[in-house]
């Protein structure tokens, strides 16, 4: 190979991992760049009509020299990019503004950080800090419980109510064969269905359960469940923007959202655990999207592109988001739908509280219109999310296993 070129090969080896269909073969000239460049590490930019080739020099987090080839709307950058990045990046909402102009800045950063490794921060989201004071209080008082008054609001079949510690173990995990199950404890709270409505007792659809003995409880979860549910109807136009699709787009699947708060309690590992003990085994989230807030403690890992695990530390006044598999086949693995795991090594007991903002059972979740084309068909067929989540369920969790 003649210097000044750089030759870039995507086999369909890597297609289980990086979602990608297709095999690719590019050689491009570059004055600044005289290697090989193997295993394209991911995929930036629209999908227009491949044009001219260029080379050019990427700069992130204050590092510049990471090489990159552009084709058309194309961006490729190489593992040994994938290989530098090491903390998930940051996008100050400004409290997420209805106009315009900000719903299409912020959809730009979304992109960015969804395509790169499908997760990020937010900070200034808006959300009273007093809200998830409130929550995370609450949880931790109702893991304290006595163990009898938790499984008295034991898991219902409606998939709400109290998962005692061990009780669900991740058998369709992509990324790992897990083994051992969940030491992690959590009460459960889904979208509220009234007896009145036509939905109430229809599959995942029914009543929460609320524990007796703690009257203060109820209060200050559903005040954050409330506060959550109106953030993220709010994030839906930035997000159809960040796709190039009219700012009103996602409303529509959404008008009955299925909605999942979790207080989650992981208590230490010990510190002879196995290698495949987890808090939360490897993973992804199944509906639309996640927001987590997460305690002071740590633990959590996102798995990068090549296949390395970074830790996702909790900072102050800021939530974690991530793309979950919904998502991710709407946009044709534009945005990736990333494994993720627990491991508290901490030696204190951790707490999270994740909500998953998912689309209405009933959708029918099939590529978006400005997330494929003929030269990049859709790769899934069309699925009902309803199907999809209750097929995960049952394989997951012990409750629904024994009811079978």
């Amino acid at each position: 190979m003649p210097d000044g070129t750089i030759e870039i090969t995507t086999g369909r080896e890597r297609r289980r991992r990086w979602g990608i269909a297709e095999k690719l073969h590019i050689v491009a000239e570059c004055q600044e760049a005289s290697a090989r460049v193997c295993d394209i590490a991911a995929r930036y930019g629209r999908r227009n009509t491949p044009g001219p080739l260029s080379c050019c020099r990427l700069e992130q987090g204050g590092q510049p020299g990471k090489t990159a080839v552009t084709t058309g709307g194309f961006l490729f950058m190489t593992s040994r990019h994938a290989e530098t990045l090491s903390h998930l990046p940051v996008i100050d909402l400004g409290g997420l503004p209805a106009d315009e102009s900000s719903e299409i800045t912020i959809g730009r950063s979304l992109d960015d950080a969804f395509r790169e490794i499908g997760f990020c921060y937010i900070a200034n989201t808006g959300i009273d800090p007093k809200l998830v004071a409130g929550v995370f209080d609450a949880s931790r008082r109702f893991n304290a419980l006595p163990m009898r008054m938790k499984r008295a609001i034991a898991m219902n079949a409606f998939h709400r109510g109290y998962m005692a510690p061990k009780s669900s173990l991740i058998e369709t995990s992509s990324v790992a064969r897990v083994t051992q199950p969940n030491d992690s404890e959590s009460f459960m709270l889904m979208h509220d269905v009234r007896p009145d409505d036509a939905r109430y007792g229809t599959p995942l659809n029914g009543p929460n359960l609320w524990p007796a003995e703690l009257t203060d409880f109820r209060e200050p979860v559903q005040a954050y469940d409330c506060a959550m549910y109106d953030f993220c109807h709010r994030l839906l136009r930035p997000l159809a923007r960040a796709l190039g699709l009219p700012r009103g787009t996602f409303d529509q699947f959404f008008h009955r959202p299925t909605t999942f708060l979790r207080l989650l309690h992981y208590p230490p590992q010990a510190a002879n655990a196995p290698d495949e003990a987890f808090g939360s085994a490897p993973h992804t989230d199944y509906g639309f999207i996640t927001i987590l807030a997460q305690d002071e403690v740590g633990g959590l890992e996102v798995q990068t592109i090549d296949g390395n695990w970074i830790s996702a530390p909790p900072i102050p006044d800021t939530f974690v988001v991530n793309v979950a598999d919904m998502l991710a086949r709407w946009t044709n693995d534009r945005w990736r739908s990333t494994p993720h795991r627990v491991k508290n090594r901490s030696g204190v007991d951790r707490y999270s509280c994740p909500y998953f903002f998912d689309m209405d059972l009933e959708c029918i979740v099939s590529c978006l219109d400005s997330c494929h084309d003929p030269e990049h068909p859709p790769r899934y067929d069309a699925v009902r999310y309803g199907d999809y989540l209750i097929e995960r369920l049952d394989r997951n969790y012990n409750y629904r296993k024994q009811a079978g």
